[in-house]
This record gives structure tokens, C-alpha cells and sequence, in this order.
């Protein structure tokens, strides 16, 4: 098995608990990493026979981009369960969620969240 992984997609979304997150907005960063049958898919050399990681990317900002969450963690799993229906070549996804204007005063980067799934 192997890995295929896009990291640090950017979108900029609605999703949040308080009620500026959902009319103002804010950037989100996401990482999907695939785990696929590499050792199989690399032979054809022929993109129909693998993931079409331009297809993922696709799915994973329209999916943050037209729907709407309070948590994060909703939305990576929806993405997650998402990807796991759309492509059937995935075995399991692991999806990282990064919020950076989050409601909390204090000094930090950002939130993240972790979330896997596995057929």
C-alpha cells in the first residue's frame, strides 16, 4: 500500500459555531492523505487506473466551500466518507483540518483536527 497526498489545499469557508464565523468567513487548510494499492496501480502508468488526484482536490473544495459546518470536525468527516463513496481504489483517508481564526483568547498558530477512516 501506498500513500497519495495533497497537502495544504486552501479554502476560504462559513463554517463556525459563533455567528461572525458564518458572515464573515475564514481561511481553512486541509491534507488528505490516500492510502491506495500503489503496487498495483503504478504498473498501467495510465491515470484511469489509478486515483485522479485532481478529481480529490475537486471533491475536497467543493465539499468546504457549498456546505456549511459549526465544527470542523464535521466536515472532515463528511469529506472523509465523501472521498471513501467517490473513489472505490481508497482503502482509508486521513484528513487534517487546520483552523487559524478561532475564537479563543489566546496566542497559538492554529486548531487542528485529525480524522481517519478506513473501508
Amino acid at each position: 500500500m501506498g500513500l497519495i497526498k495533497i497537502n495544504n489545499i486552501q479554502v476560504y469557508t462559513y463554517n463556525g459555531v459563533l455567528p461572525e464565523e458564518n458572515r464573515l468567513g475564514q481561511r481553512l487548510e486541509i491534507d488528505v492523505a490516500l492510502t491506495v494499492p500503489i503496487e498495483k496501480l503504478g504498473t498501467k502508468d495510465q491515470l484511469v487506473a489509478t486515483v485522479n488526484y485532481a478529481k480529490v482536490y475537486a471533491t475536497v473544495t467543493e465539499i468546504a466551500q457549498t456546505q456549511q459546518y459549526q465544527l470542523i470536525e464535521s466536515l472532515a468527516n463528511h469529506i472523509s466518507q465523501e472521498l471513501l463513496k467517490q473513489y472505490q481504489l481508497v482503502e482509508s483517508v486521513k484528513l487534517r483540518v487546520r483552523k487559524y481564526s478561532v475564537p479563543i483568547a489566546g496566542i497559538f498558530d492554529n486548531v487542528e483536527i485529525e480524522v481517519q477512516v478506513n473501508r
